[in-house]
């Protein structure tokens, strides 16, 4: 009977240690940190920050563009990294349909607004009302002439995964021009994703 009691215990070792293993496995390499002292992903778009090319770039790749606003020692920051971002599902999704462009909050290098003007990134932070970080600002894939601030929509804060990913299929999807609400709209899409039989763990990381 010991034995029996020692085989089953040691066997439940066995199983969370495999299981915890394999949960590891899953997930992608973590995040390096760059010169400015920020977490980066290789698979960030290359830019020479010139706004209005990066929207007809990406438009051209039927892709839309954000940018993500960081800044150094930010935690929220990291934990997007860390958690979100080592997500094969989240980081597949955007790969696809996005191209992401990281930017400093106190940076100094040279940013072309929309407009033609030349700026810094902090001085376009500042225009753009980009307060804290991290930030994730949205762009149409047609700019709209005359517009002074182009964003459809924007993401503040770190937020858990589930609401992470569907922050980016709200914009995708156009369904923001539909449901200016995202919070009505999340519950909306959580509710057709379970009668569709998905698991959804809204609060889970």
């Amino acid at each position: 009977m010991k034995n029996t009691i020692v085989t089953f215990f040691a066997s439940v070792i066995v199983f969370f240690a495999v299981g915890t293993a394999n949960a590891a496995e899953k997930l992608l390499p973590e995040a390096q940190v760059n010169d400015d002292g920020l977490y980066t992903q290789p698979w960030f778009m290359e830019s020479f920050l010139d706004l209005k090319e990066d929207v007809a770039e990406s438009a051209a790749a039927g892709k839309h563009l954000a940018i993500l606003w960081e800044q150094r020692g930010c935690p929220y920051c990291r934990e997007t990294h860390m958690v979100n971002l080592r997500n094969p599902e989240i980081v597949a999704y955007i790969k696809k349909n996005f191209n992401v462009i990281q930017m400093n909050l106190w940076g100094d290098k040279e940013v072309t607004d929309f407009d033609g003007t030349v700026t810094t990134e902090k001085k376009f932070a500042r225009k753009n009302g980009i307060q804290f970080t991290p930030t994730i600002q949205f762009f149409p894939m047609e700019l709209k002439e005359g517009e002074k601030k182009q964003q459809v929509w924007r993401l503040l804060g770190y937020w858990k995964p589930f609401h992470f990913l569907n922050s980016f299929v709200y914009v995708k999807d156009g369904d923001y021009q539909k449901e200016p609400n995202f919070q009505r709209w999340l519950q909306a899409r959580a509710e057709k994703l379970r009668e569709e039989g998905k698991e959804i763990n809204m609060w889970d990381n």
